[in-house]
Protein backbone atom coordinates (compact mmCIF):
# COMPACT_ATOMS: atom_id res chain seq x y z
CA UNK A 1 0.00 0.00 0.00
CA UNK A 2 2.82 2.31 1.26
CA UNK A 3 4.33 1.57 -2.81
CA UNK A 4 0.94 2.13 -4.74
CA UNK A 5 0.67 5.30 -2.35
CA UNK A 6 4.81 6.75 -2.94
CA UNK A 7 3.97 6.00 -7.54
CA UNK A 8 0.79 8.15 -6.77
CA UNK A 9 2.69 10.87 -5.14
CA UNK A 10 5.57 10.62 -7.86
CA UNK A 11 3.24 11.06 -10.57
CA UNK A 12 1.64 14.18 -9.62
CA UNK A 13 5.61 15.43 -9.05
CA UNK A 14 6.93 14.65 -12.23
CA UNK A 15 4.36 14.59 -15.16
CA UNK A 16 5.44 13.84 -18.15
CA UNK A 17 4.06 17.78 -19.16
CA UNK A 18 6.65 18.70 -16.81
CA UNK A 19 9.60 16.48 -18.63
CA UNK A 20 8.62 17.56 -21.97
CA UNK A 21 9.53 21.51 -20.43
CA UNK A 22 12.30 21.04 -19.11
CA UNK A 23 13.93 23.43 -21.98
CA UNK A 24 11.54 26.10 -20.35
CA UNK A 25 12.62 25.61 -16.98
CA UNK A 26 16.20 25.84 -17.88
CA UNK A 27 15.32 29.46 -19.44
CA UNK A 28 13.89 30.27 -16.50
CA UNK A 29 17.26 29.51 -13.89
CA UNK A 30 19.19 30.98 -17.11
CA UNK A 31 17.29 34.02 -16.81
CA UNK A 32 16.86 34.17 -12.93
CA UNK A 33 20.55 33.76 -12.68
CA UNK A 34 21.43 36.93 -15.50
CA UNK A 35 18.82 39.00 -13.19
CA UNK A 36 21.20 38.59 -10.10
CA UNK A 37 24.07 39.32 -11.46
CA UNK A 38 22.85 42.09 -12.90
CA UNK A 39 21.30 42.73 -9.02
CA UNK A 40 25.12 42.70 -7.50
CA UNK A 41 26.62 44.56 -10.21
CA UNK A 42 23.81 47.62 -9.77
CA UNK A 43 23.82 47.26 -5.86
CA UNK A 44 26.40 49.78 -5.63
CA UNK A 45 25.17 52.63 -7.49
CA UNK A 46 22.37 54.95 -5.91
CA UNK A 47 20.14 54.41 -3.17
CA UNK A 48 16.68 56.08 -5.20
CA UNK A 49 17.92 54.19 -8.42
CA UNK A 50 19.25 50.71 -6.91
CA UNK A 51 15.43 50.75 -5.11
CA UNK A 52 13.72 50.99 -8.75
CA UNK A 53 15.72 49.12 -10.30
CA UNK A 54 15.71 45.83 -7.60
CA UNK A 55 12.17 46.70 -8.01
CA UNK A 56 11.88 45.97 -11.95
CA UNK A 57 14.25 42.91 -11.40
CA UNK A 58 11.88 41.12 -8.18
CA UNK A 59 8.64 42.49 -10.67
CA UNK A 60 10.17 40.48 -13.59
CA UNK A 61 11.15 37.30 -11.32
CA UNK A 62 7.46 37.30 -9.93
CA UNK A 63 6.16 37.54 -13.68
CA UNK A 64 8.11 34.59 -14.98
CA UNK A 65 7.42 32.79 -11.43
CA UNK A 66 3.68 33.51 -12.04
CA UNK A 67 3.80 32.08 -14.93
CA UNK A 68 5.44 29.28 -14.48
CA UNK A 69 3.06 28.56 -11.57
CA UNK A 70 0.00 28.84 -13.60
CA UNK A 71 1.87 26.67 -16.81
CA UNK A 72 1.97 23.66 -14.10
CA UNK A 73 -0.99 23.73 -12.06
CA UNK A 74 -0.74 20.32 -11.26
CA UNK A 75 2.61 20.02 -10.54
CA UNK A 76 3.54 20.02 -6.68
CA UNK A 77 5.83 23.12 -6.92
CA UNK A 78 2.28 25.63 -7.68
CA UNK A 79 2.22 26.69 -4.58
CA UNK A 80 6.27 27.13 -3.93
CA UNK A 81 5.69 29.19 -7.39
CA UNK A 82 3.08 31.09 -6.56
CA UNK A 83 4.19 32.26 -3.03
CA UNK A 84 7.95 33.44 -4.67
CA UNK A 85 6.05 34.68 -7.21
CA UNK A 86 3.71 37.14 -4.48
CA UNK A 87 6.76 37.80 -2.35
CA UNK A 88 8.85 38.94 -5.22
CA UNK A 89 5.93 41.05 -6.80
CA UNK A 90 4.85 42.49 -3.73
CA UNK A 91 8.62 43.56 -2.64
CA UNK A 92 8.95 44.97 -6.26
CA UNK A 93 6.16 47.04 -6.23
CA UNK A 94 7.05 48.25 -2.48
CA UNK A 95 10.68 49.10 -4.25
CA UNK A 96 9.09 50.88 -7.13
CA UNK A 97 6.44 52.78 -5.73
CA UNK A 98 8.29 54.39 -2.95
CA UNK A 99 11.82 54.29 -4.55
CA UNK A 100 12.35 56.84 -1.82
CA UNK A 101 11.84 54.75 1.15
CA UNK A 102 14.90 54.60 3.78
CA UNK A 103 17.20 51.52 2.91
CA UNK A 104 16.52 50.43 6.52
CA UNK A 105 12.86 49.31 5.87
CA UNK A 106 13.78 47.75 2.26
CA UNK A 107 16.32 45.52 4.43
CA UNK A 108 14.04 44.73 7.14
CA UNK A 109 11.58 43.74 4.26
CA UNK A 110 13.98 42.13 2.36
CA UNK A 111 14.91 40.22 5.40
CA UNK A 112 12.11 39.04 6.11
CA UNK A 113 11.17 38.05 2.54
CA UNK A 114 14.66 35.83 2.42
CA UNK A 115 13.75 34.26 5.70
CA UNK A 116 10.04 33.23 4.88
CA UNK A 117 11.36 31.83 1.32
CA UNK A 118 14.30 30.18 2.83
CA UNK A 119 12.67 27.98 4.69
CA UNK A 120 9.84 27.13 3.21
CA UNK A 121 11.69 26.11 0.25
CA UNK A 122 13.71 23.88 1.90
CA UNK A 123 10.95 22.50 3.51
CA UNK A 124 9.22 21.63 0.01
CA UNK A 125 12.43 20.58 -1.52
CA UNK A 126 12.61 18.13 1.02
CA UNK A 127 9.06 17.17 1.00
CA UNK A 128 8.97 16.55 -2.55
CA UNK A 129 12.47 15.08 -3.57
CA UNK A 130 12.57 16.54 -6.85
CA UNK A 131 15.75 15.89 -9.24
CA UNK A 132 18.15 18.76 -8.35
CA UNK A 133 17.12 18.12 -4.61
CA UNK A 134 20.57 19.26 -2.92
CA UNK A 135 20.67 22.30 -4.93
CA UNK A 136 17.25 23.29 -3.82
CA UNK A 137 18.09 22.27 -0.52
CA UNK A 138 21.08 25.02 -0.64
CA UNK A 139 19.20 27.91 -1.97
CA UNK A 140 16.49 27.60 0.65
CA UNK A 141 19.45 27.23 3.49
CA UNK A 142 21.35 29.93 1.28
CA UNK A 143 18.51 32.36 0.98
CA UNK A 144 17.65 31.66 4.75
CA UNK A 145 21.25 32.68 5.78
CA UNK A 146 21.39 35.86 3.59
CA UNK A 147 17.87 36.96 5.67
CA UNK A 148 19.66 36.11 9.12
CA UNK A 149 22.28 37.90 8.24
CA UNK A 150 20.56 41.25 6.83
CA UNK A 151 18.29 40.71 10.22
CA UNK A 152 21.15 40.72 12.42
CA UNK A 153 23.00 43.64 10.74
CA UNK A 154 19.28 46.04 10.40
CA UNK A 155 19.71 48.30 10.38
CA UNK A 156 22.65 48.82 9.49
CA UNK A 157 22.98 46.94 6.76
CA UNK A 158 20.79 49.11 4.29
CA UNK A 159 20.78 49.01 0.31
CA UNK A 160 24.21 48.11 -0.96
CA UNK A 161 23.59 44.86 1.38
CA UNK A 162 20.14 44.34 -0.21
CA UNK A 163 20.79 44.74 -3.58
CA UNK A 164 24.07 42.20 -3.17
CA UNK A 165 21.68 39.56 -1.23
CA UNK A 166 18.83 39.93 -3.74
CA UNK A 167 21.06 39.26 -6.39
CA UNK A 168 22.90 35.97 -4.39
CA UNK A 169 19.72 34.95 -3.85
CA UNK A 170 18.54 35.06 -7.32
CA UNK A 171 21.75 33.49 -8.25
CA UNK A 172 20.54 30.70 -6.13
CA UNK A 173 17.06 30.83 -7.09
CA UNK A 174 18.52 30.10 -10.80
CA UNK A 175 20.70 27.37 -9.95
CA UNK A 176 18.17 25.59 -8.35
CA UNK A 177 16.31 25.45 -11.89
CA UNK A 178 18.84 24.87 -13.92
CA UNK A 179 19.68 21.33 -11.86
CA UNK A 180 15.98 20.79 -12.05
CA UNK A 181 15.90 21.33 -16.01
CA UNK A 182 19.00 19.51 -16.45
CA UNK A 183 17.58 16.63 -14.22
CA UNK A 184 14.59 16.69 -15.84
CA UNK A 185 16.33 16.31 -19.31
CA UNK A 186 17.64 13.14 -18.51
CA UNK A 187 14.39 11.74 -17.73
Amino acid sequence: MVAAYEEQINNIRITQEVIHKWEWFLGFGITLTVLGIAAIVRSATAKVTSLRFLGWLMLFASTIDLVSALTLVKWAGFFLHLLLAIFFGVTGVMFLKSPAISAEAATLATSIFFLIAGLYQVVVAFWTHLPGFGWQVANGIITFILGGLLLVQWPVSGLLAVGLFVGIALISYGWTWIALALGLGKM
